[in-house]
């Protein structure tokens, strides 16, 4: 799992400060978003926050009276792997909305002929298993990395160690949004779409992406011809995958901007 959020026993810097409380607010606010919501939009919320988060950071780090080579060592290496850990999402959304852009290309100029929209949407779900087999390794990864234990001295570093926490945390639950459950089969999914009465009560966990997956192995497994429900769906997908994409963009330079601040604390 991603690392795991540490309470402090001190302020960061040594004597409080308005930044200080303000970083805390943004944490609290993050942990109850992650705790009430997974969907696209309360991800799409968080990577927001975590914006907000990154700034006040940066600003905290201006002041940082961090000494320690290793520590910032340590630091540096966490903010490198939340780069990285983003640079895959970032690749992983990308292909997603370059599939569903030329499935809706499909959908659009179609004629009457099923055969080339049987190969576009075979096309698509190809490439979803790939951008699902690449999620899964990184977020293996992401588990099999731990955070060091912070001590009394390491107090004015346990800060900068919660963000990267939660930080890890929301991208970690946007790779698990974009390739959904592992626990659940895509038949499973298949199923719940095809008998809604069956499954009306029980709690479902598909999610945008894997329905998706779900009703085009549906269309093209059982030649239906109503497609305009999926082409809205499409668009609305795409429309999603945008603001995800954009607001990792922007995270992305926060992060940069971040790892700069502490390169300057090393050598400075």
């Amino acid at each position: 799992m991603a690392p795991s959020y540490h309470t402090r026993s001190n302020s960061f810097p040594s004597r409080p400060h308005p930044l200080t409380s303000e970083v805390d607010q943004h944490l609290r606010r993050l942990r109850a978003s992650q705790s009430t919501s997974t969907s696209s939009s309360s991800i799409s919320h968080q990577i927001n926050g975590l914006q907000d988060l990154h700034d006040c950071v940066d600003k905290l780090l201006q002041l940082s009276h961090v000494q320690q080579k290793d520590l910032v060592d340590e630091l540096l290496n966490g903010s490198l792997r939340l780069l990285d850990i983003c640079g895959i999402a970032k690749d992983s959304l990308l292909q997603t909305k370059e599939a569903v852009q030329e499935l809706q290309s499909i959908f659009r100029r179609r004629r009457g002929d099923d055969i080339e929209l049987t190969s576009a949407v075979k096309k698509y779900l190809t490439s979803r298993k790939t951008v699902k087999k690449t999620i899964q390794k990184a977020l293996k990864v992401i588990k099999n990395q731990s955070s060091s234990p912070i001590n009394e001295e390491q107090a004015t570093t346990s800060i900068l160690k919660e963000v990267e926490a939660i930080t890890f945390n929301v991208i970690e639950s946007l790779l698990s949004l974009i390739s959904g459950p592992r626990k659940l089969s895509s038949w499973s999914v298949v199923s719940k779409l095809m008998h809604p009465k069956k499954v009306a009560s029980e709690e479902t966990n598909t999610n945008g992406f894997e329905e998706m997956d779900a009703k085009l192995s549906i269309l093209i497994g059982h030649k239906t011809s109503k497609s305009e429900n999926i082409q809205n769906q499409l668009k609305e997908m795409e429309s999603n995958v945008q603001h995800l994409e954009d607001g990792l963009e922007s995270l992305s330079r926060r992060l940069i901007k971040t790892r700069v601040s502490l390169l300057n604390i090393l050598y400075n």
